[in-house]
């Protein structure tokens, strides 16, 4: 009896060990992604620090829909998108206004932009600031997970290897996913102000 108490207590002493040594090897690989993410984000925000505009190239998709042009990004919160389409689509952002036109139709909407996860993306002090605050996932891209005020996630993605920004997916307000892929052609040129001015409504 007291042979089978003896093996009783060995397994169990054996089991317990296994379990704490699982549990030293999980926390270790938690401090370890957590330490690397840190440094990941520092690397991003060490970039963003360093530009003042970007122009790039772009790829959108909503649903089926597929749209490709080029923009410009001046910081805080200035866009301007000229899309390759037919109608000639031509989208300025200032401030907190979105304007978008087709200029084959010389059509133009206006848009508040207060609500939208968008305008946060498009200021480098916003954009810290989520990084800083936000959950971070790691695949082909550095993910940045924000939640919005009306609990609408966005995934802002950077690149693994230079740190910029190489897009975003959200929903747009039918609730369709919109994915934002951009590859950045140059950074800190001169650009022209003007070129912001918002279109009056048409």
């Amino acid at each position: 009896m007291g042979l089978l108490v003896r093996q009783i207590m060995s397994v169990n002493e054996r089991f317990c060990k296994l379990k704490l040594s699982r549990a030293i090897i999980f926390f270790c690989l938690y401090l370890s992604c957590a330490s690397a993410t840190t440094a990941e984000k520092s690397k991003i925000i060490n970039k963003l620090n360093n530009i003042d505009n970007i122009q790039f190239n772009f790829i959108q998709k909503t649903n089926e829909k597929v749209e490709k042009g080029k923009c410009i990004l001046v910081f805080p919160s200035k866009l301007k998108c000229n899309y390759e389409d037919k109608n000639e689509k031509e989208l300025i952002v200032n401030k907190k206004m979105m304007a978008i036109t087709q200029k084959r139709y010389g059509k133009t909407l206006l848009y508040p932009l207060s609500k939208s996860n968008f305008i946060n993306i498009l200021s480098k002090n916003e954009l810290i600031k989520i990084i800083n605050k936000s959950d971070t996932t790691i695949d082909d891209y550095l993910n940045v997970i924000f939640i919005g005020e009306n609990n609408s996630k966005t995934l802002i993605r950077f690149n693994r290897e230079d740190y910029l920004l190489a897009g975003w997916i959200s929903s747009d307000q039918y609730n369709n996913q919109v994915i934002f892929e951009i590859e950045i052609t140059s950074t800190n040129q001169i650009v022209d102000d003007k070129i912001f001015n918002l279109p009056s409504r048409s």
